[in-house]
């Protein structure tokens, strides 16, 4: 049989099976279904022609060099290239998630992105695989590149991520550049490359400010339409305008409201609390943190779905039994742990034993100056400190918790510190009427790290030596059995 026909064969034989991908020299080039080819020409060195809808691909196929039901690998020649090339065709037993398939075009294209913006540097290692194992997520691209002697680890984020995934991405980075380190043997990681898409550098200004001067960190933004990468001054990043929701408008809110609301809180006046948010013009009740009504211009809907009932003589029975199943289920001792009602918002539960408590995670916290869901508003990022409060010697303390494991703990809550110092140093908290005829102490807040002590990540201490200096953390560990007593374990 002629090699031509050989080729053919092969081809035949894999194309029937269904989907199939294509990747030459390692790298995946797009992939083809429905798929159309054509060999034609000389028997010895055919012209292969594959092409699709967004593909079209002509090599010149040197030899087969392995076969078989999984996939076809040729030697191929390309025009104006001296040597003999790879090219892969391979059977897919699945159709790739959309966004998978974005990821991993996105990681190839950025491969020649860097190649072209930093020539006289070879990536050494590139992936957007997930590694569980040391906390890298697959939503990222990351690597490593290297100049000489000089090596760097970047991570970059696809254009089409969430804002979420881009305010993260810091997290993840600096992980990346702790696992670069720990892997490079004698050859040093000298720096951390950022790659954002165009115009999200500020989304990370507060964090950024944050970190410890001395990191070495490079942050760059993607134009994807040019594939330019410009090089962005994380300092430059820092003075971002932030603002807080004064304290007043919560008041004057809560105030307008208390009338309504003040039966329904008598209902449960120990585990129901009226938390107002000035930028909706509502008062949420919430039943140890879980949110079960709201109150707006004089109207009360309830129940633990949105947009819920409106209250009314006709159904205020539902809501009384409302509350009559959340004081069975989002209870302490319920013989029904795993009810929803128990479950849901456990962080919230959290929040809201620790605001009526704070003295038992720190006796040197004043319990009687704590604010609940501070907002600091920076462009269209909504900070919220989960608690805010002074010492009894009168300096600022902020408590971010979580009650499940989170490798984000220790950047937002730095982020956070960034926030309220500048306003602090702004004389800000005065004006907007927190901590009403109190002197707050000049030095920079506290930050408490809160979470149930089995419940912190293992990342916490990697991502915390990469912080400022100036923020002191405390990291309070809490008792599995939060939710019927606050008792501290652990203190560092």
């Amino acid at each position: 049989m002629h090699f031509a026909d050989q080729l053919r064969v092969g081809l035949q034989d894999l194309l029937a099976s269904g989907l199939i991908e294509i990747r030459e020299n390692g790298s995946r080039t797009t992939p083809l279904s429905p798929l159309s080819w054509e060999v034609r020409g000389a028997s010895e060195k055919p012209l292969l022609h594959l092409w699709a809808e967004n593909c079209n691909l002509t090599r010149r196929v040197v030899a087969i060099t392995d076969q078989s039901q999984e996939r076809l690998l040729l030697a191929v020649e390309r025009f104006g290239r001296p040597a003999p090339e790879r090219m892969e065709i391979v059977r897919l037993d699945f159709q790739r998630n959309p966004k998978q398939i974005t990821r991993e075009d996105f990681c190839e294209a950025l491969r020649r992105i860097l190649a072209e913006n930093f020539p006289d540097e070879s990536v050494e290692k590139i992936s957007t695989g997930s590694d569980l194992e040391h906390s890298l997520s697959g939503v990222y691209v990351r690597g490593i590149s290297r100049c000489g002697a000089v090596r760097s680890a970047f991570l970059a984020v696809p254009g089409m991520e969430t804002q979420d995934a881009i305010e993260s991405s810091l997290t993840y980075a600096l992980l990346w550049l702790d696992r670069a380190r720990q892997s490079s043997g004698k050859a040093p990681i000298s720096a951390l490359r950022l790659i954002l898409p165009q115009g999200k550098a500020r989304l990370l200004a507060h964090q950024l400010s944050a970190l410890d001067s001395r990191l070495a960190i490079q942050l760059y933004e993607l134009h994807s339409l040019n594939e330019h990468l410009e090089r962005v001054d994380p300092c430059s990043n820092g003075n971002v305008d932030s603002w807080l929701i004064p304290h007043r408008e919560s008041e004057a809110l809560l105030a307008c409201a208390q009338a309504d609301l003040q039966p329904l809180i008598a209902l449960a006046p120990d585990s129901i609390s009226a938390h107002p948010s000035p930028g909706d013009q509502e008062v949420v009740l919430r039943f140890r943190g879980l949110s079960f009504a709201r109150w707006c211009d004089g109207q009360i809907c309830f129940g633990h779905r949105a947009p819920g009932k409106l209250l009314s003589p006709r159904t205020e029975p539902e809501l009384k039994n409302l509350v009559l199943q959340l004081k069975k289920f989002r209870a302490p001792l319920t013989s029904h742990p795993l009810h929803p009602f128990y479950r849901a918002q456990a962080e919230r539960w959290l929040q809201s034993l620790i605001a009526q408590n704070v003295s038992a995670i720190d006796v040197t916290l004043d319990p009687h100056c704590v604010y609940q869901q501070v907002v600091a508003n920076s462009g269209s990022q909504h900070g919220v400190v989960d608690l805010l409060t002074i010492t009894r010697s009168k300096r600022l303390a902020l408590l971010e918790l979580k009650a499940t494991e989170n490798p984000e703990l220790p950047l937002q809550a730095a982020a956070y510190w960034s926030r309220i110092r500048q306003h602090q140093l702004q004389g800000d908290l005065e004006r907007y009427g927190f901590f009403h005829r109190i002197q707050v102490h000049p030095a920079p807040p506290l930050v408490y790290l809160v979470a149930p002590a089995l419940r912190f990540h293992p990342s916490t201490e990697t991502l915390m030596r990469h912080l400022s200096p100036d923020i002191e953390i405390i990291r309070v560990g809490l008792a599995e059995s939060w939710r019927r007593g606050l008792r501290v374990v652990m203190r560092q």
